[in-house]
């Protein structure tokens, strides 16, 4: 059985030329980490968020032409699927491994869910700017983040959901980047220990309606 750790070796598959190579390398190397890391992070999840949480690795069904250049293995309270709930991943690219909260496009109410967070913004913004090396990014996909959530204040995160989460492509994401050296040298133990060192303080979020 494959380990929930990733190598030097399999960031690179990122940097394989052509759909079917990099594809074919994603299923092969990639997909069954993340299985793995799905398996044995899902009951942590779900304790730390008070909830289900059944894990989804990305198929990348849709895409034919270009490869992609990251993947994931999302957790969300719905065995059918994450894209309409609020959810969180652990997504690896060419760079680095993420652990990241989302609120995406395709969220089923994004407008109920921003005003949740505008009533609570105050209260959860204490919080969320004391846990140390906590970000937002303006995509889902990007590697680097925007800015970090300490630089914001109550009033600042209250504008971040309205500004991220406006329109029919707004998307809220908040986490970390690790650099792909660093994570390389990890055990599996060590990527279940950092991705909940990020989803624990971020599981109001997933619980916030």
């Amino acid at each position: 059985m494959a380990s929930g750790a990733f190598s030097a070796a399999d960031f690179q598959v990122f940097a394989l030329e052509g759909f079917k190579p990099r594809m074919e390398a994603i299923r092969s190397r990639i997909r069954p980490r993340l299985e793995a890391l799905g398996r044995g992070l899902s009951p942590d999840v779900a304790r730390a968020t008070s909830a289900e949480a059944f894990a989804h690795v990305a198929k990348h069904a849709r895409r034919t032409v270009n490869p992609p250049d990251d993947t994931w293995v999302a957790f969300a309270p719905d065995r059918r699927g994450y894209k309409k709930h609020c959810h969180f991943k652990v997504a690896v690219s060419r760079n680095c491994v993420r652990f990241l909260f989302e609120v995406g496009p395709e969220h089923a109410d994004k407008a109920r869910w921003r005003a949740a967070w505008k009533r609570n913004a105050a209260q959860l913004g204490a919080v969320l700017r004391r846990v140390q090396g906590l970000a937002w990014f303006k995509n889902e996909h990007d590697e680097e983040p925007a800015g970090m959530l300490s630089d914001l204040d109550a009033e600042g995160l209250t504008q971040l959901a309205e500004d991220r989460l406006r329109g029919r492509d707004g998307q809220l994401v908040i986490g970390r980047a690790v650099p792909a050296g660093e994570a390389a040298k990890w055990r599996e133990a060590d990527y279940r220990a950092r991705a909940l060192e990020t989803f624990r303080p971020l599981a109001p979020l997933y619980r916030l309606k």
